[in-house]
């Protein structure tokens, strides 16, 4: 089993296993960030991961998701105002 080294904020460095880990891609990227819950003080972490980090977490078999951009709640206010408009004119026509 491969052992992968990191640093916890809290506790300092942290060995872990490819499945304590999860690998958040950035999409059309090469890049993302992983998370983990320390072992220690189980606080979740996240760290960058470049080029390098993120082939090497995929070669020893990590998870990973292809990462979404957050929603704001200013664009969920302007979504649903739209869709109130629309509905007012597809109901007057």
């Amino acid at each position: 089993m491969t052992t992968i080294k990191t640093t916890c904020s809290a506790c300092g460095d942290v060995e872990l296993a490819a499945d304590d880990l999860l690998l958040e891609l950035t999409p059309l990227e090469a890049t993302g960030r992983y998370s983990f819950d320390c072992p220690f003080c189980e606080i979740n972490q996240f760290r960058p991961a470049n080029e390098r980090v993120v082939a090497i977490l995929l070669a020893i078999g990590v998870s990973y998701i292809v990462g979404e951009e957050v929603v704001s709640e200013a664009e969920i206010e302007d979504f649903v105002e739209s869709l109130d408009e629309w509905l007012e004119n597809i109901t007057a026509a």
